[in-house]
């Protein structure tokens, strides 16, 4: 403490500021470092642990947590009465630097908002200002999406990841595929040709639906899941099946095939469906129309 308070005097007597502000600043810099440090080793520990990601993660996440709150209790007991020496002083801020904290704040009790109400949590898959990912970390002051491409090309991730403000949250419509419910409703669009036997195509479509090993289950989750959400959602479905819609074109047929799906496994089960589509189409059971 004798070093860092001689070093405070040799710089407050060149600068003009009071030392003890600039001891107090050394201070709170090494509070800062020594729990850096801490997290690190700790996050090293973890990393060897004999437990799988998802728990990796979460432990963390929590001690991170834990340690950056007790850093800042320790610097606010730290500073005490200067506090409010400190907050006169900010306030000569000049008006560029005094937005820039003003985001700053609106970021930290966006998360404060973020992490009381929920929004969205770790795992979700969200859309917000035009970007769609996967949530995979929340700061007090940003979260962080691994973004997944457009429906047309399966929303499969693309790799890189997005910093997100907390303050989007409300000033952008935010989406939750994730919330409430884990499955969302998905179509796969088959065109027939218009002397096409219906009623045998919609039974193969529909046997094709439900011989799917991951839509099997669905229906009956969801129905668990609506049943939960009631209480607080006004949601409500008539049919919770897959099921098939017909639209008659000009030319030909659209059979539109619906069906609940998780939405990271949206893009294997429609491969899976078509695949099958293909197979019945080859066996002369379907009567697909190719478009000339």
């Amino acid at each position: 403490m004798g070093y860092i308070q001689e070093f405070s005097n040799y710089i407050g007597e060149i600068t003009g500021i009071d030392s003890e502000y600039i001891k107090l600043t050394i201070l709170t810099i090494l509070i800062f470092f020594i729990f850096g440090v801490i997290k690190s080793i700790i996050k090293k520990i973890y990393s060897n642990l004999p437990v799988n990601d998802k728990k990796k993660f979460f432990r963390n996440r929590k001690i991170r947590i834990i340690l950056t709150a007790i850093s800042f209790i320790l610097v606010f007991l730290l500073w005490g009465e200067k506090l409010s020496g400190l907050i006169t002083l900010i306030s000569f801020i000049s008006a560029g630097l005094t937005i820039a904290v003003r985001e700053i704040i609106f970021n930290f009790f966006a998360g404060i908002y973020i992490n009381i109400k929920k929004p969205f949590e770790i795992e979700d898959r969200i859309e917000i200002n035009g970007t769609k990912g996967d949530v995979i970390r929340m700061n007090p002051l940003s979260f962080e999406v691994l973004e997944i491409g457009e429906r047309v090309y399966g929303e499969q991730s693309t790799g890189r990841i997005i910093h997100i403000p907390n303050s989007y949250i409300f000033t952008y419509t935010l989406k939750n595929y994730t919330k409430v419910f884990k499955y969302i409703w998905d179509e796969i669009k088959v065109d027939i040709t218009l002397d096409s036997d219906i009623r045998n195509t919609e039974e193969i479509l529909y046997e094709i639906l439900f011989d799917n090993e991951t839509l099997k289950e669905i229906p009956k989750k969801m129905e668990d899941a609506v049943d939960e959400a009631i209480l607080e959602y006004r949601i409500y479905y008539n049919n919770l099946d897959p099921i098939i819609y017909i639209k008659i074109e000009r030319s030909h047929i659209e059979m539109y095939l619906r069906y609940l799906v998780h939405p990271k496994k949206a893009r294997d089960v429609q491969n899976e469906i078509d695949e099958r589509i293909l197979e019945e189409y080859r066996n002369g059971k379907i009567n697909l129309y190719i478009e000339e």
